[in-house]
């Protein structure tokens, strides 16, 4: 395979993977066991179905742990407590309850189920998003392309994605400052990752941010 058509078959797989997503989150709206299950098949066989074809791809490099695990849990706690204390802040300045309306309607998560929708999208989700985003989207498109492109491209298209997990949330306000702050977070990820050689750093920030996130859903839903 050219490098040319490297980048473009990375490129159309993270878009038709994330298009199907969105479909399924905006549209189809299943319930969260049937929506994980389909995420995980995409955010998983894209990948591998690309390694297949070309054998230089090595997605198990992304998967050994090296150095920097230090600063990213200390990292993790400050996304940590920058969450949370936004969310405390804001908490009297926009109407959050459309949050809860929009989960149990859309995707099923209600009060018993919540405690293990969060275990699961801290743990394992946050790893398959990695994987996915920073791993395939970053990792590998860069091997086969411009730098500056795979830094665009992989956070542009993790905050674009979850824009349709989004829909009913928030007012257009709050919206957009998710989305500029989806974006950069992924670019930040992109460089802790870019800096140790794997994934594991982005990851454990991706967890601390999910927990922070979590912690926001159980004070919602847990208040009312």
């Amino acid at each position: 395979m050219q490098m040319k058509r490297k980048k473009h078959s990375i490129v159309f797989l993270v878009v038709l993977a994330c298009s199907i997503m969105g479909f399924v989150d905006a549209i189809i709206q299943p319930g969260y066991v049937i929506k994980s299950a389909i995420k995980i098949l995409l955010f998983l066989f894209s990948p591998i179905l690309y390694a297949h074809f070309d054998g230089e791809c090595n997605l198990k490099g992304l998967l050994t742990p090296k150095k920097g695990v230090k600063i990213a849990v200390l990292s993790g706690v400050g996304v940590y407590a920058i969450i949370l204390s936004a969310f405390l802040i804001l908490r009297d300045v926009f109407d959050f309850s459309a949050v809860i309306t929009s989960l149990s309607s859309s995707t099923g998560v209600t009060k018993s189920n919540f405690i293990w929708v969060a275990l699961y999208i801290s743990f394992v989700n946050s790893l398959l998003e990695e994987f996915f985003f920073r791993g395939f989207a970053f990792f590998t498109l860069k091997d086969v392309s411009s730098r500056m492109f795979s830094y665009i491209f992989s956070s542009a298209a993790f905050a674009l994605y979850h824009v349709s997990m989004m829909i009913g949330w928030f007012g257009m306000e709050l919206t957009s400052l998710a989305i500029a702050g989806l974006t950069t977070g992924g670019i930040l990820f992109n460089l802790c990752n870019e800096k140790s050689g794997n994934i594991y750093l982005s990851w454990l920030i991706h967890m601390f941010a999910n927990f922070a996130i979590n912690t926001v859903g159980f004070i919602l839903f847990y208040s009312v």
